[in-house]
C-alpha cells in the first residue's frame, strides 16, 4: 500500500516517463517494424469489414451491424495503443505528460468496456437468432440494435470517466516511471504516494460487474444455443447453426481469458513484466485478428467481398 502521509489533494509531477515494451537498443527496429505492420493490418481489416458491411446490402443484418461496431471500436483500440509504441520505439526518452497519460486511460477504458459489452450483445444476437427464430426481426428491430450500441458506448464512457477521475485525483509525488507501454491504471497505482485501497475496489467491483455480467450473459446465450441445436435432425443445419457461433466464441475467448487474468487479482498478486505480455493481447493482437477471425471463418463475409470486388472491377 502506498504511502498516507501526503495529501491526495494535487499532482505533484507534470510528466510520466513508459518504461516501453523494451530497454534493449537492438531490439526498437525490429519490433518497430513488427508493430507497424500490426497496425497497418488492424486497420486494414477493421475498416475494410466496416466498408464492406456498408456497401452490401445483404450484409445489412444485425449480426453485421454489430460486428461493424465491433471493428469501430477495434479500431479506436488500437489506436489508442499502438501509435504511442511506435513513437516511443524510436525515441530515447518516453515522456507523457499527465494529461495525455489520462486521455489514453480514458479512451482505453471507453474501448475496453465497449468491447465487453458489444461481445455480451453479440451472444444475445445468435440466441435470438438461432433459439427465437420468428420472433428475430421484432427482438432486435433497427431500433433495438441502435439502442443496444449506443448503451455499450454510454457505459463505456461512465466506466471511463469513474477510472480516470478517480486515478487522476491522486497524488503522484514521485517516481514518476510507469512500468508499461501506455498509462494503465494498476502501474499507475503503484506509483501513487495516496491511499489506492479505494480505486483498487473500484477497478475489482467494475471489472467484476462487467466482465462477469457480461460473461454470464454469452455463457446462458450459449447453453440455450447448444440446446436448440442439439435437437435440430438436419447435420447441415446443425452445422451452419453452429458455424455462426465459433467466431465469436474464439474472439470471447481470447478477449476475455487476459482482461480477466490482468484486473481481477489482488493488487499484492500484479506481476507487471507479466501483465505487459498479457495486455499485448488484448490492445494490439485481438484487434488485428478479430476481422481476420470474423472474415475468414464467415462465407458470408467472403461472398460479400467476391460482390463487391466484382462491382468495384
Amino acid at each position: 500500500m502506498a504511502d498516507t502521509a501526503h495529501p491526495p489533494t494535487a499532482t505533484s509531477i507534470c510528466v510520466f516517463v513508459l518504461l516501453g515494451i523494451t530497454n534493449r537498443p537492438e531490439l526498437r527496429l525490429p519490433l518497430f517494424i513488427l508493430f507497424l505492420l500490426i497496425y497497418v493490418t488492424t486497420l486494414v481489416g477493421n475498416l475494410g469489414l466496416i466498408i464492406l458491411i456498408k456497401a452490401d446490402s445483404q450484409l445489412h443484418t444485425p449480426m453485421y451491424f454489430f460486428l461493424s461496431s465491433l471493428a469501430f471500436v477495434d479500431v479506436n483500440y488500437s489506436s489508442t495503443i499502438t501509435p504511442r509504441i511506435l513513437m516511443d520505439l524510436s525515441v530515447e526518452k518516453k515522456t507523457i505528460g499527465v494529461s495525455d497519460c489520462a486521455t489514453q486511460m480514458f479512451m482505453f477504458v471507453i474501448c475496453g468496456s465497449s468491447e465487453c459489452i458489444l461481445l455480451a450483445v453479440m451472444a444475445y444476437d445468435r440466441y435470438v437468432a438461432i433459439c427465437k427464430p420468428l420472433h428475430y426481426a421484432v427482438l432486435m428491430s433497427r431500433k433495438m440494435c441502435f439502442r443496444l450500441i449506443s448503451g455499450s458506448f454510454v457505459l463505456g464512457i461512465f466506466y471511463a470517466v469513474l477510472h480516470t477521475l478517480f486515478t487522476f485525483t491522486l497524488t503522484f509525488c514521485g517516481p514518476n516511471v510507469i512500468n508499461h507501454y501506455y498509462c494503465d491504471i494498476p502501474p499507475l497505482l503503484q506509483l501513487s504516494c495516496s491511499d489506492t485501497h479505494i480505486n483498487e475496489i473500484v477497478i475489482f467491483t467494475q471489472v467484476s460487474i462487467n466482465c462477469i455480467g457480461t460473461t454470464v450473459i454469452i455463457v446462458i446465450s450459449y447453453v440455450c444455443i447448444l440446446a436448440t441445436v442439439l435437437k435440430i435432425r438436419s447435420t447441415e443445419s446443425r452445422h451452419k447453426a453452429f458455424s455462426t457461433c465459433t467466431s465469436h466464441l474464439m474472439v470471447v475467448s481470447l478477449f476475455y481469458g487476459t482482461i480477466f487474468f490482468m484486473y481481477l487479482r489482488p493488487s499484492s498478486k500484479y506481476a507487471l513484466e507479466q501483465d505487459k505480455v498479457a495486455s499485448l493481447f488484448y490492445t494490439v493482437v485481438i484487434p488485428m485478428l478479430n476481422p481476420l477471425i470474423y472474415s475468414l471463418r464467415n462465407k458470408h463475409v467472403k461472398e460479400a467481398f467476391m460482390r463487391v470486388l466484382k462491382k468495384t472491377l
